[in-house]
């Protein structure tokens, strides 16, 4: 186990709060939703905090996940579970992406995608908070970091999956011991069926935002990205939304930052990716609510951000809005052609959601809404290696002539 964890050390953890009334919540105790049926989040006492925490002692922890322990949630290291989650690199693509344009290449992270983070925390907390059975509804990689870091600790999970999931991912989650279920739906109608079990006490609803720790997890993507960029945040962000937990986390982050006195008033302007044809997020930006309509008959190649309704809605928004970004949708052609271009061009291979972050962002610079001499950030948010890809059939008869120039 990392040194940082050696010893207990308490966290700043003050209570939770309802993120539509602003209703207080004991910590330390299990909690789905709130009483109004909206996302809980984790408070801090940050004051306290930044009593016992300065920028250059976490400057001389490992670069990892838990240099962060004092933000996050989790009480006891006895019940850290841990896969190594690593600090991800900002990645140049100045080829396919042009001089300005990071990519923060989460793909690194156990179980090769940005979910390692969310369910890391979560999993670590339904220990401390005695869960031993959980469901959870996934595109594919939520389920597969769940069924990992359940099965380092001895929880049992289900799993179900829309029939578009990837095989690899269904297969990936099977292996890791979870028992996995294709679903003839869409998530949030998987969602649905998670839900019917949580209410009879079959097991614990562990549905994007519908427990509190995730969202704890998912935010150490803001703040490994104001530590690596010495404390000065991009720009602009372009974030791939399905249930938005990573953009709403960094939106925290950067608050709890700005609290401690580690960075100024600056924001990024966040953008929320998604894909034409999944893009509810997109549609409520559009027409100035609050709240997005479900989408229905959604379809991409994106699965992950094939999510028709958000539980999280309003604070997608509200952070999109505040920060001064907004919502794009970009086709799956464009999707597809940005995941090659990046790939042949500068030898980084995005999966098609981080593909659908590098189209929109190009699509903004055609548009004129960001300038090319802005420092962004698009976030991949896993390896491109589990998807399907296109086929590479052509071969060689060693035995036939070979006409090795034309090769």
């Amino acid at each position: 186990m990392n040194q940082n964890l050696i010893e207990d050390r308490p966290t700043f953890v003050t209570h939770l709060e309802c993120s539509m009334t602003g209703e207080r919540y004991e910590a330390d105790r299990l909690h789905g939703l709130s009483r109004v049926g909206r996302p809980l989040i984790v408070k801090y006492d940050l004051e306290a905090m930044g009593q016992v925490l300065s920028r250059d002692a976490l400057a001389a922890r490992e670069t990892d996940l838990w240099r962060w322990r004092e933000l996050l949630p989790v009480r006891s290291t006895q019940n850290i579970v841990s896969l190594g989650e690593i600090e991800t690199p900002l990645v140049p693509i100045p080829l396919s992406g042009g001089a300005n344009a990071l990519v923060k290449d989460e793909g690194r992270l156990p179980t090769g995608s940005f979910k390692a983070r969310g369910l890391v925390i979560a999993v670590a907390m339904a220990r401390e908070l005695g869960i031993t059975r959980i469901a959870m509804p996934t595109n594919g990689n939520a389920g597969a970091a769940l069924a990992a870091y359940a099965a380092r600790c001895g929880i049992e999970t289900v799993i179900l999956c829309p029939e578009e999931t990837p095989e690899v991912n269904v297969r990936e989650i099977a292996q890791q011991g979870a028992r996995v279920y294709r679903v003839n739906g869409q998530i949030d109608e998987c969602g649905a069926i998670v839900g019917r079990g949580a209410a009879e006490g079959l097991w614990f609803d562990f549905s994007t935002l519908k427990e509190p720790y995730r969202i704890e997890g998912k935010k150490t993507m803001g703040l490994e990205l104001a530590a690596q960029l010495g404390w000065e945040l991009p720009d602009a962000i372009f974030y791939p939304t399905g249930g938005g937990t990573g953009l709403i986390g960094m939106w925290k982050a950067f608050d709890e930052l700005e609290r401690l006195g580690w960075i100024g008033s600056k924001r990024p302007r966040m953008y929320a990716v998604q894909a034409s044809g999944c893009a509810p997020i997109v549609r409520a930006f559009e027409a100035g609510v609050e709240h997005a309509e479900r989408w229905e008959d959604a379809a991409t190649v994106a699965a992950g951000i094939r999510v028709p309704k958000a539980v999280g809605d309003f604070l997608i928004l509200r952070a999109v809005r505040e920060s001064g970004g907004r919502a794009i949708a970009v086709d799956d052609d464009a999707i597809l052609a940005a995941v090659d271009a990046c790939a042949r061009k500068d030898g980084l291979f995005l999966c098609p959601e981080g593909g659908a972050t590098l189209a929109a962002y190009l699509q903004t610079l055609r548009d004129g809404i960001v300038d090319a001499e802005e420092k962004v950030v698009l976030f991949n948010c896993a390896t491109g290696l589990k998807y399907p890809m296109p086929p590479a059939d052509a071969w060689l008869d060693r035995t036939a002539p070979i006409d090795l120039a034309s090769l």
